[in-house]
């Protein structure tokens, strides 16, 4: 985690990878996200998707660390009055339900207004909390197919299969829905405490992973939209069957059987590898126009591959860097790719150990903060393992924790999992 959002408080009420990744954002950030939580099931992403040990799947792993988790039944009116405490000490409240469940629990949006004006409330559903899809429950692959991220046609034996992307692709290009949104949801809570920090107000956000897709993919969408408006394509790269055919922008295979690619479009990048591999007289094959992806031009293109298996990829990467050339690893797998040295230097992947679960491979932070270090500072929880820290800390007394967890309202797990 960073310290960048210390000293906010994040109240997450969420199951499954929506609201889970948000809060995990937040938290990494270095917000103090409690997660409250059903005492009866809890968030179920620990039960599903494979499981390293009971109750640890991981992807709870991943997306609940930076967390503590407070069991707490909010339909019962001393749950309610727990949580609307819990609530006056934060800054943030983190939606992850079906589209109107926190209204009909009596603990939405208008009601959290009405008690603190500026409260930040952002609902991170699968097709938003406006719209005529809203009520739908769904899961991730219905938020790409919304937005025609997942085309299909039904095949000879009956089956629907996957349709080939054109031209620049789709929003297949947009990634997977329930991070997309996160991160989305993640930039507008971020803007929302700057704005509370100079107006005072508070907001409320909606954000949808159908919505997120399309952004992530913004310029697969505009070109798509807005083709039959260009007039002029001699710019455009040359797109077969959703694969780029330009022998300047494509993939090639080094010696030791490695793939890099090479996007040396731009003269002044041609003419560099041209000359760094003595090869000077491939420079003509270069257009006049601005930039060239070596459009239709197979021979060359069979050149270059005949050029690139004279050397291993290490080599390659070492031109690249020497002469200042677009060229670099294209691991094949996500093994390879966690191998390669410039990845592992950025510490994107974070080995860490969960004390329940064992070692365990964290997705770090994209982001290297000046003077942060990223950590996992609260291993994901158990179900319920802070209730008693978290209502301890707004004035519980002990002797009503135990009052409250003989009657069900609230819950705690008995394992107590310490930091990595």
């Amino acid at each position: 985690m960073t310290g960048l959002l210390e000293g906010i408080r994040v109240i997450e009420s969420a199951s499954l990878l929506n609201g889970d990744t948000l809060g995990m954002l937040l938290g990494d950030l270095g917000a103090d996200v409690i997660k409250i939580e059903s005492p009866q099931r809890g968030d179920y992403l620990r039960d599903f998707m494979g499981q390293i040990t009971p109750h640890n799947s991981p992807a709870h792993l991943q997306v609940n660390r930076n967390k503590r988790s407070a069991a707490i039944d909010i339909r019962t009116d001393e749950g309610k009055e727990l949580f609307w405490t819990l609530l006056d000490t934060a800054d943030v409240f983190i939606d992850g339900n079906g589209a109107g469940a926190m209204d009909r629990a009596g603990v939405g949006y208008a009601d959290q207004k009405a008690r603190k004006p500026d409260i930040i409330y952002c609902a991170v559903t699968g097709f938003g909390v406006h719209g005529p899809y809203s009520e739908i429950p769904t899961h991730g692959m219905m938020m790409t197919a919304l937005v025609g991220a997942n085309p299909m046609a039904r095949a000879d034996d009956g089956t629907m299969r996957p349709i080939p992307p054109k031209g620049l692709g789709g929003t297949e290009r947009g990634g997977e829905a329930t991070t997309a949104v996160a991160v989305h949801a993640a930039l507008q809570i971020a803007a929302a405490l700057v704005a509370k920090s100079k107006r005072g107000t508070g907001c409320h956000i909606d954000v949808a992973g159908s919505d997120a897709v399309v952004a992530q993919a913004l310029t697969s969408v505009i070109y798509a939209l807005n083709d039959a408006r260009i007039t002029d394509r001699s710019s455009l790269p040359t797109i077969d069957g959703g694969e780029w055919t330009g022998a300047k922008y494509q993939f090639y295979e080094t010696r030791d059987r490695k793939t890099l690619i090479f996007a040396a479009i731009e003269h002044k990048f041609w003419t560099a590898f041209c000359k760094a591999i003595d090869r000077e007289d491939l420079i003509e094959s270069s257009s006049t126009g601005l930039v060239d992806f070596g459009g239709d031009e197979t021979v060359l293109r069979s050149e270059l591959q005949r050029i690139f298996e004279g050397r291993d990829l290490a080599s390659w990467v070492e031109l690249a860097i020497a002469h200042r050339i677009p060229m670099g690893p294209s691991p094949r797998t996500v093994v390879e790719m966690a191998d390669d040295p410039h990845v592992r230097s950025r510490e994107i992947l974070f080995e860490g150990k969960h004390p329940d679960a064992g070692p365990f491979t964290y997705v770090g932070s994209p982001a290297i903060v000046e003077g942060h270090q990223f950590e996992v500072r609260h291993p994901a929880p158990g179900l319920g393992q802070h209730t008693h820290e978290v209502l301890t800390e707004i004035g519980v007394a002990a002797e009503r924790l135990d009052d409250l967890e003989t009657r069900n309202i609230i819950s705690r797990t008995d394992t107590s999992p310490t930091s990595d």
